[in-house]
């Protein structure tokens, strides 16, 4: 049964990433072109929309994958994926994807399915603004961890995780959260900047695994309560003699992790539509790329959803 509103955000370079490297390159245009990752993607929302129906939409994408702020505040931060000979910050794309993601982009606006992006921001900021101001219920389909701090009950947010494929998709509530890293969801940016993320490039506080790091959250939820504590040294902090080194490391850091709520997102209507909006621009996007079977689905499932 649909939800009487319900708003699904999608982290679409996540998921245009897994639906790549999920299907093979011998899936191809008719005139040879990969297309598996705009057909896996497209796939990839129709299986969500069926397992977690909604009535608004919104892919969101990266208007910039490495904003320079961040870069500023923490230097190594993505700096693993930049491509190499390319022009700085340009983040390593494969050869085969990168030119599928305009297709993806220009199919998402033939079925009139919103688009949204922030100058200077990731998609991740993007999302959790679009989630705080929403007046319904989110669920936020993403195969990135961090976004796990967004998970909350009381302004229903749920996370649908795809980090084990689209298949395995599993539901992230701030229960989940807890049971999982013995942290509260509010907590998790601070549990993960002292943890580290390798994926990101942040090494968190040597030393300091996720064990350890639940145990500070336990006593200082936020790193702002932890630093004032470092301040004082009558105070009992777990791994203090860890976590002195690392202090200027967590200023920073805890910047770069925590989602921004507030960015500005360009004025946009999220309703799922019923019938595409551009029914012929769609018609010859299907037959140049070969891909009628992924978009019929997806359009049925939306029929049913909205």
């Amino acid at each position: 049964m649909v939800p009487t509103s319900r708003l699904m955000l999608l982290d679409s370079a996540s998921m245009y990433f897994r639906a790549f490297h999920g299907v093979p390159e011998s899936i191809t245009a008719p005139d040879g072109t990969p297309i598996g990752a705009v057909r896996g993607f497209l796939d990839a929302i129709t299986r969500i929309l069926t397992n977690h129906p909604a009535t608004d939409l919104v892919a969101c994408f990266d208007t910039d994958w490495r904003p320079q702020w961040r870069v500023d505040l923490v230097p190594g931060y993505k700096a693993h994926r930049v491509a190499v000979d390319q022009p700085p910050d340009v983040e390593e794309v494969p050869d085969a994807l990168a030119p599928q993601v305009p297709v993806i982009e220009a199919v998402l606006d033939a079925l009139g399915v919103a688009r949204a992006g922030a100058t200077d921001f990731e998609a991740d900021d993007v999302m959790a603004t679009l989630a705080r101001a929403a007046a319904m219920p989110v669920d936020i389909v993403t195969g990135d961890r961090d976004l796990f701090q967004l998970a909350e009950d009381v302004r229903p947010t749920t996370i649908v995780y795809i980090g084990k494929g689209f298949a395995k998709a599993e539901r992230i509530t701030d229960g989940s959260v807890q049971e999982r890293y013995d942290v509260p969801a509010s907590s998790y940016a601070d549990f993960a900047t002292l943890r580290g993320d390798p994926s990101d490039g942040l090494p968190g506080v040597k030393g300091v695994g996720g064990k350890s790091a639940a145990t500070v959250v336990a006593q200082f939820p936020t790193i702002e309560s932890l630093l004032a504590a470092m301040k004082d040294p009558s105070v009992d902090v777990p791994h203090r003699a860890k976590i002195e080194p690392a202090i200027e490391y967590l200023t920073r850091a805890i910047e770069v992790v925590r989602v921004r709520t507030n960015v500005a997102v360009p004025e946009l209507s999220s309703a799922l539509p019923r019938t595409p909006a551009d029914p012929e621009t769609l018609e010859n996007l299907t037959a140049r790329w070969g891909i009628a079977r992924s978009v019929n689905r997806l359009i049925e499932a939306m029929a049913r959803a909205a």
